[in-house]
C-alpha cells in the first residue's frame, strides 16, 4: 500500500475513497463507493440500521443476516440486536447508531463517536449474553424464523456508524471484554460486502481485524489491502500426506482477494450466486428444517473460496454445455472436487445430462463413495464433511438448470458389500 486519497468528507451517500494498490500486475486504483443511501420514509436511525441491513443482504444473502427482536423481561421489553449475522459457527452482533442533529466542533463530533459507539459495544455484548441465557427465535432476511441459541456460536460486536463528517485520524476503540469489537463506518461495512460477497469471508475478516489495533474510522478499506497484499506473500499452506497422495491439483488462495469478488466482465461469478438463491427458495424434504437450510448454506459458502468464484462458474458452465451434448439415450456427467488441506471437508460440483430417478440414484452413489473413499484414506472418518452439488440444464427458458444439493457428514458405516455395489454401480 503506497498511498491514500480520499475525497472531502461531504454527506455520507456522496464520499468516495480512492485507494492506490499495488498489484502482482502492477499499480491500480482501487474505488471504494459510497455508502448505499437511506431509505426515505422512515426516521434516520431506521434507516441506517434498514440500510446495513440492505448491503449484508444483497452481497453476503439475506439467509445469513437477522432482523431485531423484542424479548419480554421482568423490567419490561428488551431488543435483541440491530441486527445479527449468522453463518457456520460464527455470529456477529452488530449495533447501528447514526448521528442526527445538528454537528459539533471536530472534539466534540469525536466525543460523540466515542460514547455512541462505546454504546454500542455494550449493547451488542449484552445481545450476546441475553442469547446465551435464553435462545430467541429470529428471522432472517427471507422472513423466516431460527432458533438460535447464543452458545452455538463464536461472537464479535459489531459498530456500525453512519455519520456524514468523521473528522480526519478518529480512532474509536470500544473493547468490551470476553469478544472481540469492532469499530466501523457504514461506508467501510458496505465495502467488505461488495468487495467479498460473502457473509462467511466478511466474518473471517473481522474476527482477523479485531485482533489488530484500530484504524482511524474510515479506513478500514486501507488495511483490508494491506491485509491482502501480507496474503499474497504469505507461504502456502501445508498438506497433510493423505490430502497430497490423493493426487489433482494443488492451489492456494488468499484469504482476501484484491479484486472486488464478481468484477470479471464474463458474470460467470453469478453462477454460484444462483446456486446459493436456489437453495435458499427449494422447497424442503420431510424432516429438514430452516436451521439445516442455512448450515448447509454456511458450509457452502465456507467451501467456494470467494476468489475462486468466477472460475468455478466457468467450469460448471463449460461442464453444463459438455453434458447437454449427450444423444438422447444417453446421460453424460462431469465432476469435479475440492478438498481441503486437512483432508476434513469436500466439495464435489457436477453437472449431468438430465433429471431422472436413475440419475439421482447415480448421484447418491457417487457421492457417498467419495465420501467413504476420503474418510477411510485420511483416518477421519468421523469428521469427514462431503457437500455435493449437482446441476442438470433445463430446456425451458425460465431457468438455466436444475440444482440437487446432498450433503453427509461422519462415518456412513458403508459396509464392503455398500462399496462393492457402488463401485459396480458406477464402473469407478
Amino acid at each position: 500500500m503506497d498511498n491514500r486519497d480520499a475525497a472531502p468528507a461531504a454527506a455520507s451517500d456522496a464520499q468516495v475513497l480512492q485507494l492506490i494498490v499495488d498489484t502482482p500486475t502492477g499499480v491500480c486504483i482501487r474505488t471504494v463507493p459510497a455508502a448505499l443511501p437511506l431509505p426515505e420514509g422512515v426516521d434516520q436511525g431506521t434507516g441506517a440500521e434498514l440500510a446495513t441491513h440492505q448491503a449484508a443482504a444483497m452481497w453476503g444473502m439475506p439467509d445469513f443476516v437477522f432482523r431485531s427482536t423484542i424479548r419480554k423481561v421482568s423490567s419490561g421489553q428488551r431488543e435483541i440486536g440491530d441486527r445479527i449475522l449468522l453463518a457456520g459457527s460464527r455470529g456477529a452482533s452488530v449495533q447501528i447508531k447514526s448521528r442526527e442533529g445538528e454537528y459539533k466542533d471536530e472534539p466534540g463530533e469525536r466525543s460523540w463517536l466515542q460514547s455512541r459507539g462505546s454504546k454500542a459495544a455494550r449493547q451488542a455484548k449484552g445481545t450476546v449474553r441475553n442469547l446465551r441465557t435464553k435462545p430467541a427465535e429470529l428471522e432472517n432476511g427471507r422472513g423466516r424464523a431460527i432458533t438460535v441459541r447464543g452458545e452455538d456460536y463464536e461472537w464479535i460486536a459489531v459498530v456500525v456508524l453512519d455519520h456524514d463528517r468523521v473528522p480526519a485520524d478518529t480512532v474509536i476503540d470500544c473493547p468490551v471484554s470476553g469478544m472481540p469489537s469492532i469499530v466501523l463506518v457504514r461506508r467501510d461495512w458496505d465495502f467488505l460486502f461488495n468487495q467479498l460477497r460473502s457473509t462467511t469471508a466478511v466474518l473471517d475478516y473481522l474476527f482477523r481485524a479485531a485482533e489488530l489495533p484500530p484504524v482511524p474510522l474510515g479506513d478500514e478499506p486501507a488495511r483490508y489491502y494491506e491485509l491482502a497484499a501480507h496474503d499474497l506473500d504469505a507461504e502456502p499452506g501445508v498438506l497433510t500426506d493423505a490430502v497430497n497422495e490423493l493426487g489433482g491439483q494443488r492451489v492456494s488462495l488468499p484469504h482476501l482477494p484484491q479484486a472486488p469478488v464478481g468484477s470479471s466482465t464474463d458474470q460467470a461469478h453469478l453462477v454460484t450466486r444462483v446456486i446459493f438463491e436456489d437453495i435458499a427458495t427449494s422447497g424442503m424434504h420431510d424432516g429438514m428444517t430452516e436451521a439445516n437450510r442455512l448450515a448447509l448454506m454456511s458450509e457452502l459458502d465456507a467451501l467456494l473460496p470467494v476468489s475462486e468464484r468466477a472460475n468455478w462458474g466457468r467450469f460448471l458452465l463449460q461442464m453444463l454445455d459438455a453434458v447437454r451434448k449427450a444423444p438422447l439415450d444417453k446421460c453424460a456427467w462431469r465432476w469435479r472436487r475440492v478438498v481441503n488441506a486437512s483432508g476434513s471437508r469436500q466439495l464435489i460440483l457436477g453437472t449431468a445430462t438430465r433429471h431422472d430417478a436413475s440419475v439421482k440414484a447415480t448421484f447418491m452413489s457417487y457421492v457417498l463413495l467419495r465420501h467413504h473413499d476420503l474418510g477411510q484414506h485420511t483416518g477421519l472418518a468421523d469428521e469427514t464433511l462431503t457437500l455435493a452439488v449437482l446441476l442438470t440444464p433445463l430446456k425451458d427458458r425460465i431457468r438455466p438448470w436444475d440444482t440437487s444439493v446432498m450433503r453427509t457428514l461422519g462415518d456412513n458405516q458403508l459396509s464392503r458389500e455398500d462399496v462393492d455395489r457402488c463401485r459396480r454401480f458406477l464402473d469407478v
